[in-house]
Formats: C-alpha cells, sequence, structure tokens
C-alpha cells in the first residue's frame, strides 16, 4: 500500500470514529488522554465524590457515575469516566478539602506501603464497558517540614492522598508496583483497549510517554 493511501485510509477511519469526551477537569487526565488521540471534548462531571471507605469499590462507583452523567446529556458519544483513591487497610483518600487535611494525609500514608485504584469507563453508543488498575506505592519518608512546604506550595490540593506521583523533584514516591499512569490518575494501555474496542483508534503511548513500554499492564506484559 502506498504511503499517501495509508495516510488517507488512517484519515477516514478516524473520520468515521465516535466522538470522545473525557468526563474530568483533571489537568493530568487531559495530558494523559492527549497521548493516544487527538481530538476529544472535555466536559467534567459534577458528580459528588463521597468515598465509603472501600477504594476499588468507590473508584468503580465514582468512574461509571461520572461518565454515566456526561454520557445522558451527550447521545452518540463514547465518554470516559475515570476516578483515583488512595487507600490502605485503615482508611481511604480522596482529594484533601484544604492543607491540615493535606497534612493529616502524609503523615498518615508517609514511609508506608498503600494502594491505588484507578478505574476507567466508557459509557457511549458502543455499550458500556469497565476496568479497574490496582498500584502498590510506597510513599516518600518526608519530615514534617518537607511534608508542610509541598502542602504550601499547593500542588497536593487536587490530588488523591495529597500527592502526585510525577513531582519528581520532591520526591513524593519511594516505590511503585503496578502502572505509574494509573497513579497518575489514568491507566493508559488500559484506557487504550477500552477506546479501540469501542472503535476508536489510538496511538501507542509509549511514543509519548517512554515508560509505558515497559509497564506491567502493557498488554504483552511490558
Amino acid at each position: 500500500m502506498s504511503r499517501p493511501l495509508a495516510r488517507r485510509l488512517d484519515r477516514d477511519r478516524r473520520r468515521m470514529s465516535p466522538r470522545v469526551i473525557l468526563a474530568s477537569a483533571s489537568p493530568r487526565r487531559r495530558e494523559l488522554l492527549a497521548a493516544l488521540i487527538d481530538d476529544f471534548a472535555v466536559v467534567p462531571s459534577d458528580v459528588d465524590e463521597l468515598l465509603t471507605g472501600d477504594g476499588f469499590v468507590d473508584a468503580e462507583r465514582l468512574a461509571f457515575a461520572k461518565a454515566q452523567d456526561i454520557a445522558r446529556k451527550n447521545p452518540g458519544a463514547v465518554v470516559i469516566g475515570s476516578d483515583t483513591v488512595v487507600f490502605d487497610e485503615d482508611r481511604s483518600f480522596g482529594k484533601p478539602a484544604d492543607q491540615i487535611e493535606a497534612m493529616d494525609m502524609w503523615r498518615h500514608l508517609r514511609g508506608r506501603v498503600h494502594e491505588v485504584a484507578t478505574s476507567v469507563a466508557l459509557v457511549g453508543a458502543p455499550g458500556e464497558r469497565q476496568l479497574t488498575e490496582v498500584a502498590e506505592v510506597e510513599l516518600a519518608a518526608l519530615s514534617d517540614v518537607e511534608i508542610h512546604a509541598y502542602v504550601a506550595s499547593g500542588r497536593p490540593m487536587d490530588k488523591a492522598g495529597a500527592y502526585a506521583i510525577q513531582d519528581e523533584d520532591i520526591p513524593t514516591v519511594a516505590a511503585l508496583q503496578g502502572c505509574y499512569c494509573a497513579v497518575m490518575g489514568l491507566p493508559l494501555w488500559t484506557t487504550r483497549g477500552l477506546l479501540e474496542d469501542a472503535g476508536v483508534p489510538c496511538r501507542d503511548p509509549s511514543a509519548a510517554f517512554p515508560r509505558c513500554a515497559v509497564c506491567p499492564s502493557r498488554p504483552d506484559g511490558g
């Protein structure tokens, strides 16, 4: 097949793919999704992110509720809902309400291993599908002074567990077992599989993020 024909077929295939909407205001999810596809709208859901205490179940429930909320208002679109919950054997952690709560989260989690569940739900014309990634994270054992400076910077305030794995200048994470992008907010290999099953062609995420080439969630095992 000639190169111009291949390009034309690729353009036609993308033109026929369904409209994609990301039901999230998270700039991190927007950045991650842009590694897979160029054309998508951002329509944040206003679903209340109340936690019940079961991190895995909460992540799945909220991701699906967000996707369903926006899909009802946008018939024919493929809507991506996602939610991330940090949890351990004692409690679940969503986004901190204020700096005091962020400090409390850090004091509880620092130097310890916890889990991060990120669920991705697709709702739309092709039907409904949902998958959830769980990663194991050991948070860095930062001092109270270091935690206070990090919280005062404002960076952890819109993040589950009051930290971001990508804030490597701190650093926040001492060890990770699982998908880096799941901890960041959107597991790319999982999302890619769901989108392609829904008829949305996607790029290989490792072209944008080399770490995805060795991700344990890659279909061939990284």
